[in-house]
């Protein structure tokens, strides 16, 4: 499921990163890769706030989409 579905609070495992190459890459980049811990803190205003790699990290709806747990 896309990460926009989780609960917040559970902690989920990154199954996949999905988008273009760029989109990826700076996913990656900011900590969303396969295998990674990831849990939903709260959702506001078409963003979504999420705690990858004891890092707090907002992602718009749309990039949230993209990674599955």
């Amino acid at each position: 499921m896309p990460l926009t579905l989780a609960s917040p609070g559970e902690e989920n495992i990154i199954r996949k990163v999905g988008g273009n190459p760029e989109v990826k890459k700076h996913l990656e980049d900011m900590g969303f890769t396969v295998g990674s811990s990831v849990s939903v803190v709260s959702r506001m205003a078409g963003s979504v706030i999420v705690n990858v790699k004891d890092s707090r990290v907002a992602v718009s709806r749309e990039m949230a989409q993209k990674i599955m747990v």
